[in-house]
């Protein structure tokens, strides 16, 4: 076998075995580079052979999984399913609950943090649309303890000619901006305001691990989008079985545009565009 195919196997066996993560054929060269970033990024001596062997033995793991991870995302992206949680779900949570109930969120997924600050918004709208407080707390998880370290900062990079939010949101209330040198005009950095950090506790999770930290029907919406991707099909109806066991009965749960439910079709009901809504148990 090739040395440089045998080496790309040896990651992809790794990547699996860390993460659950299945890297297609067609990675083949994103896998060289980044191998070669792990290694200028570890200033580790020796080949790369021998670094994906003390990766093997226990050493850098996180480091290697950071390098493997895919992170894109950016605020309220694929805004549907945060108008559909700002009209739909939180009026019908306060109907049924009151506003002394938490609503519960979980975002399995958080990246570098867009989307469970945009979860957070969404619900400081709901609360002026409405003209009532809601209690309520996200938790969101991601495997790469870089991405999870930005979003607990949360800084981000904001273009005042790009439309990076929804006319119905007014980032103002959320951010502060930042002056800094150096940057072009058209560039600011704008940093978010501790009430909206608040609401978020920002934790470290494998999907791919064979349980979850969550009680039983803790969660009244989840969100797991264009992560599932990243996972074969098997493992993907896996993963959505073990989340679903967290969500309450009447919960929503919100997935990927190119994702679907799998084997739980028969347990939900569909509410929306890649919009679930859980009606019984499995």
């Amino acid at each position: 076998m090739d040395k440089t195919l045998a080496l790309n196997e040896k990651v992809k066996k790794l990547l699996y075995g860390l993460t659950g993560i299945t890297l297609s054929n067609n990675k083949d060269i994103m896998i060289s580079n980044r191998l070669y970033k792990l290694q200028r990024d570890t200033k580790f001596v020796g080949t790369i052979d021998d670094l994906l062997d003390q990766i093997e033995e226990g050493e850098y793991i996180n480091e290697f999984i950071n390098s493997f991870t895919t992170n894109k995302t950016h605020f309220f992206r694929e805004d549907f399913h945060f108008i559909d949680l700002k009209q739909r779900v939180i009026p019908e949570f306060l109907e049924k609950n009151g506003s002394g109930a938490e609503l519960k969120m979980y975002c399995s997924a958080s990246s570098t943090g867009e989307e469970p600050y945009s979860m957070a918004m969404t619900v400081k709208e709901a609360e002026e649309e409405l003209n009532r407080t809601i209690k309520s707390s996200i938790i969101a998880t991601d495997i790469d303890t870089n991405v999870l370290q930005y979003a607990a900062d949360g800084i981000y990079r904001f273009s005042k000619s790009a439309k990076e939010f929804p006319d119905w949101v007014k980032p103002q209330k959320y951010f502060k901006r930042r002056v800094v040198q150096n940057i072009g005009n058209e560039e600011v950095l704008i940093k978010v305001k501790d009430e909206l950090k608040r609401m978020i506790s920002f934790q470290k999770m494998n999907l791919n691990d064979a349980s979850y930290p969550f009680k039983d029907n803790q969660f009244d919406v989840i969100f797991c989008r264009n992560v599932l991707i990243y996972f074969s099909a098997e493992d993907q109806n896996l993963i959505l079985k073990k989340l679903f066991r967290h969500l309450k009965i009447g919960g929503t749960l919100y997935i990927g545009h190119s994702e679907n439910p799998h084997d739980l079709i028969h347990y939900v009901q569909k509410a929306g565009q890649n919009t679930f809504v859980k009606i019984k148990e499995i």
